[in-house]
């Protein structure tokens, strides 16, 4: 797996949720299929009076959630900008090409009240949770930047075996100390709350 290929994936999917946090703090989520995927990234349309463009305006700043029917999920945080203007105009008409109900949604010239953004860089996320063990890769698109999360565990580890017995994926290799396996890890915090010394930490310091 790779970001390439779930670029590919996303594009398979459709329709994606795009989350954002309006002015107050509240979380808002869209249900967003007037999408346009190359290579390097992705373009979406939306209308320059609606909130969700007022939002990305301000800081950019989105996550973007997908599904597919075989229990994979992907997630992306990104920062949305606007795409360049000499490319508004292509991109829409592009957008609209692909996506023929937008023109019931905006016909003629009512399109002209859209405008594209652009995802070029991005902390992609990939969890596959129709496998046994469960398995999670990060990857990045442009140039993001991979933000650790998780569980490890330090050299306090006394080496008793609780932590690999409470995991529910059983990705805890012993040895000393014990070692998780990351791209087998839930992130339930399992481990964490059963070590009896403490010797497991949060990844990223949060």
């Amino acid at each position: 797996m790779d970001a390439k290929t779930c670029l590919e994936k996303l594009k398979l999917v459709g329709v994606l949720s795009f989350a954002t946090v309006d002015g107050e703090g509240n979380p808002q989520i869209r249900c967003i299929s007037a999408i346009h995927f190359e290579e390097d990234g992705f373009y979406f349309f939306t209308a320059r009076g609606k909130d969700f463009c007022r939002e990305l305006l301000e800081n950019g700043k989105l996550q973007i959630l997908a599904y597919t029917r075989f229990k994979e999920m992907i997630r992306l945080s990104a920062k949305a900008v606007p795409a360049p203007e000499a490319e508004q105009e292509e991109k829409i008409d592009t957008i609209f090409a692909e996506q023929p109900y937008l023109a019931n949604v905006y016909p003629g010239d009512t399109r002209k009240i859209g405008i594209i953004f652009e995802v070029k860089n991005a902390e992609m996320e990939y969890f596959h949770l129709g496998v046994n063990p469960i398995f999670r890769e990060s990857y990045t698109l442009g140039a993001g930047t991979i933000q650790e999360k998780g569980y490890f565990i330090t050299d306090g580890c006394i080496g008793c075996g609780t932590c690999r017995k409470s995991c529910p994926q059983g990705c805890i290799v012993q040895g000393k100390p014990y070692h998780i396996q990351q791209e087998h890890c839930l992130h339930c915090g399992s481990c964490y709350e059963h070590c009896p010394v403490k010797a497991v930490r949060k990844r990223g310091g949060k």
